[in-house]
């Protein structure tokens, strides 16, 4: 029973993650700048923002659901305008030389930023009960039950950015500086319009 709890919850963290959404284009863009190590920090902070979100929702901490959904507004307004900054200073920055030597500083700085992004989607903790009701998590189940299924979703989160950061690694030879270059561009475009939406539809509910 323990393993059939991880097991849906290792399915729901993947569901939940892949997604063309702001982090993974950020884990991407580090990926290939930057190197694995600092792909796999905003992958480990994207996961945490789904383990925070999970144990509220398999845990019923009522208490803190109720207060992320009375200050849902201003919480993702934060994540909108670190997404629309974050996305100005990728837009903006130099890519480094494919062929020296991986930087590798600033990787908890890069993890702390990926987990702010995510723990300010507060509307992720309706995907996770929506999803744990439709796979039958709805009914009596203890806290060990919980617990394997938080675990579950951690590890079904990260497996996907461990997975990515390893294909995107095989092809960060053939990335020249033009195409660096450009690689930041649209990386910088695409989460810079993620935190303008981000913005722009709190207005629109």
């Amino acid at each position: 029973m323990i393993v059939e709890y991880f097991l849906k919850g290792f399915l729901i963290g993947l569901a939940m993650t892949i997604s063309i959404g702001p982090l993974t284009i950020m884990c991407i863009r580090e990926t290939l700048a930057e190197g694995q190590l600092r792909g796999l920090a905003v992958g480990l902070g994207a996961s945490t923002g789904d383990l925070f979100y999970s144990s509220v929702a398999a845990f019923g901490i009522t208490i803190i659901s109720d207060f992320l959904i009375a200050e849902r507004f201003w919480i993702h307004l934060v994540g909108g305008i670190i997404l629309f900054v974050m996305g100005f200073r990728m837009f903006r920055a130099e890519p480094p030389d494919p062929n020296n030597r991986l930087r590798n500083g600033g990787v908890l700085k890069l993890y702390i930023s990926a987990a702010i992004i995510a723990l300010t989607n507060p509307i992720t903790i309706f995907a996770f009960l929506a999803l744990f009701a439709t796979v039958g998590l709805a009914s009596e189940y203890n806290s060990l039950h919980a617990l394997a299924i938080v675990t579950g979703v951690f590890t079904g989160s990260y497996i996907w950015f461990v997975v990515l950061t390893f294909g995107i690694k095989f092809f960060r030879s053939k990335f020249d500086m033009r195409r660096m270059r450009l690689a930041n561009k649209i990386a910088g475009i695409l989460v810079f319009i993620a935190g303008i939406y981000a913005i722009v539809s709190l207005f629109f509910r």
